[in-house]
């Protein structure tokens, strides 16, 4: 007897469970048809079960197109470098040259403000000054100190940078506005930051003791990027400098006049 009875509560359960999910699927029918009735579309669901496809907005033949177009561009590459041809080592060259240059994140943002009378909203604003503050800079060859103090290297020394002897604890400004595009240490240099600026040329500050700048950091002229580094008796400091166009270093001597 109890094991008929089992048998019955269970077929008394599914038929129970069977009857609420037609309930919601006619209550779900009921609702489509009278959103369409009143001229409201039909609400889309995403909800999908396995196998029933995916997001709208993902694609994934696209997905899948993109990831064998890569990989058929690698392999390409990997071609080119490997073939003794003459055509291939000059396409070698362009895309060693094209890997090893830096993005000129400060010169497109320049062109783009130029062109469109406003900074890329990816990269910070400059200052509110105008299109007149950049042509008058444009038109100055006079750039700011990065410190006040006298030379202790000069560049013929080692051919990359100078040094600037400053008092104990001084600051170390930007020479002129760009976007800092490294932060960290550099051999020969220690503790540094660069500055990249609209013409594609660069700025060093090394022999840092501490840095205000964060990568990626707009900043405009005159801006603190460190502290010079103390000298060994704590009496006063001292930081290097150095100007970079393309591949070279020059001397910077040439470009602000130190007292």
């Amino acid at each position: 007897m109890s094991s008929r009875a089992d048998d019955v509560r269970k077929r008394m359960l599914r038929k129970k469970k069977e009857r609420e999910r037609m309930h919601k699927m006619s209550h779900g029918r009921f609702l489509s048809q009278e959103e369409e009735k009143h001229g409201f579309d039909r609400i889309p669901s995403y909800d999908f079960g396995p196998g029933e496809g995916g997001h709208p907005l993902f694609k994934k033949e696209v997905f899948l197109f993109k990831i064998l177009a890569s990989a058929c561009l690698v392999l390409i590459v990997a071609i080119i470098f490997r073939s003794p041809s003459e055509k291939a080592e000059t396409i070698q060259g362009y895309v060693k040259h094209t890997m090893e240059q830096e993005f000129q994140f400060a010169a497109v943002s320049d062109w783009y403000q130029e062109q469109f009378g406003k900074p890329l909203a990816l990269l910070p604003a400059k200052n509110a000054g105008g299109e007149s503050d950049q042509e008058n800079a444009s038109e100055s060859t006079e750039y700011a100190l990065p410190a006040s103090g006298k030379i202790l290297e000069d560049f013929g020394d080692n051919g990359q940078r100078i040094t600037i002897e400053t008092g104990k604890g001084a600051e170390v400004e930007a020479m002129n506005e760009g976007l800092v595009h490294f932060v960290g240490m550099k051999e020969g240099f220690g503790k540094t930051v660069i500055v990249q600026h609209a013409d594609k040329s660069e700025t060093w500050y090394g022999n840092l003791d501490g840095i205000d700048v964060n990568l990626y950091e707009y900043i405009s002229k005159g801006t603190k990027v460190g502290t010079a580094m103390d000298s060994a008796d704590g009496t006063k400091g001292s930081f290097y400098f150095a100007i970079k166009k393309g591949d070279d270093f020059i001397d910077p001597v040439q470009v602000i006049k130190f007292e």
